[in-house]
Parts: structure tokens; sequence; C-alpha cells
């Protein structure tokens, strides 16, 4: 059985940089350079952070293909093409496929709430037209239901290109029944900036990380480091990151985030889209507080 590519390390979630209510291109393919001058391992559009629920389909797309073509190969794109519908899943899937990504995260279907037999069936349902590598996302607490160990387990016996999990449900111990039960036929990425060590710790090989937005040198070399082995020296860079790792969700992702970035001058704009709304006043002064601790 031939083993798909793995994606390991430091991924960026992309915020999704908005200007007067519509996508601002030019700013993803801007955003999409620093990232890469970073050192950053791969990037994720049109996730959580980048707005999936309220772009509309032909913006989701297009943001998945500007990033791929602002990328030009140079790290690998996965594209957030999960949805509550698995028809709507499904066309994204193929039309991302399409457009050259290099893989696919599939976010566990949100607000139906599906039984471990409903998941299977519609993660099944997706790799039967894709043989793009897929990461299932588990996020217990946005979607009202976790993808079982048992569900993965079906999913990669069945198909090879299921092999990889974003896991951010909060549990180290989530995490080591994942690596205990597949081992290294399966790879587990944090979904968890402030679990990257821990998780790593038991067996994770990497992050796709919201943080990493602002601090794409960082958290690379945060990942690296553990990767490495090099435990002692990730948990210095971990204990220094890890106010920031809190703040950053100090309300709704992505809304710190893109505040940070466009006080950066790295993106013009903290825009958001309703229901989210702008960092209130309490918010700001904590983040930016939070950003001084760490300079100085």
């Amino acid at each position: 059985m031939k083993r798909p590519r793995q994606f390991t390390g430091s991924y960026t979630a992309l915020v999704t940089p908005f200007r007067r209510g519509t996508v601002a291109f030019d700013e993803v393919r801007r955003l999409v350079e620093f990232q890469l001058k970073g050192g950053i391992d791969g990037l994720v559009p049109v996730g959580t952070t980048g707005e999936s629920p309220t772009v509309n389909h032909e913006e989701h797309l297009d943001v998945i293909r500007c990033t791929i073509e602002a990328t030009r190969g140079r790290v690998p794109v996965i594209a957030g093409t999960g949805s509550n519908s698995t028809t709507e899943a499904i066309a994204m899937t193929k039309a991302a496929d399409e457009a050259g990504a290099d893989g696919m995260l599939l976010v566990a279907p949100y607000y139906n709430r599906p039984t471990q037999e409903g998941l299977f069936r519609h993660f099944a349902a997706i790799a039967d037209i894709t043989a793009k590598p897929i990461v299932l996302y588990s996020i217990p607490g946005r979607c009202g239901v976790e993808i079982s160990v048992g569900v993965i387990e079906r999913l990669r016996a069945k198909y090879p290109h299921v092999a990889h999990v974003k896991e951010a449900g909060g549990s180290v111990d989530r995490v080591d029944q994942i690596v205990s039960a597949m081992g290294d036929s399966v790879t587990v990425l944090s979904g968890d900036d402030s679990l990257t060590l821990p998780f790593m710790a038991v067996g994770a090989k990497g992050v796709i990380s919201v943080v990493s937005n602002y601090f794409p040198r960082e958290v690379t070399q945060l990942a690296a480091l553990a990767l490495a082995g090099d435990y002692a020296k990730a948990r210095v860079l971990h204990r220094r990151l890890y106010p920031l790792f809190k703040t950053f969700f100090i309300e709704s992702n992505p809304v710190p985030i893109k505040f940070a970035l466009a006080r950066a001058g790295i993106i013009s704009s903290d825009e958001v889209r309703l229901p989210l709304s702008p960092l209130s006043d309490a918010s700001r002064k904590a983040l930016l507080a939070a950003l001084a601790a760490y300079r100085r």
C-alpha cells in the first residue's frame, strides 16, 4: 500500500483578509509571502480561521485558488473543503482538487450532529472522489460531535489517503489514543496552539496554527524542535509563547488574530463578517499588553 504524502511541522490556518465587505485578494497574496518568508511548512486556506462559514461558495474557491497560485508549489496547500452537507463538501473538494490543492481539510459536520456511522459515511463519500490526502478535523466544541478513534481506524483501513487528523478537542489523552491505535499510519496535527508541545510529546507531528499568521517563524521553530526531539529548547519557546497562545483566543477566532495582523500592517484591516464583531476595547488592551510583554 503506497504511503500518501505526509503533512508534518507547522501549517498556518490562514485568515481571509476583507476590505469594505469583499475579499482582499492582493492581501491574501501578501499574507502568503509573509508566511513563506517566515519558513512555514504549509498553508491552510478557508478553514474556520478563514471565516469559511461566512464566505460564499465563489469566494471560498477563489481564496483557495489564489492561495495555490500565490504559493507556486513552494509549500503544500491544504484546502478547507468541509461542510455539514456531504453534497456540498464533495463539490468543494472536487473543485479544490482540480485547482491543485495538495490536500483537503474536512471538518466534522456541525449542527446536524450525525452518529458515528453517519460520520464514517460522510467522510467515505468524500474520500471516494479524490486521491489527495485528507485531514480529518475533529473539533467537538464547535461541531457538537467528535470523530471517534473507531471511525478514524475504519476510514484509514479503507482509504490510504485518509491519513491525517487535526485534533482540536483539547485532550492529550485523545492524541495518545489515536497514536496508540494507529501508530505512524496516521499523522496527528494539533488544532490548538497552546497544546502543540504537549500533543507532540505523545506523538503528534505538528500543528495547524492560528498564531503562526502573526508568528510564522516562531511557531515553525517550536514544531521543528519538537520533531527533532529537542524538548528542552521547545519548552523554553513554548513558555515564551504561551501567554500569546492564550491571549490570541481571548475572543472568538479569528477576531484577535486579525486585529493583531492589521495593527502590525501585515493586512490592512481587522474586518470580520457578522455574526463576528470587532475586538472589544478590553480585549485589545489585553492583546497589546501580551504582545508588548513578549517583545521585552
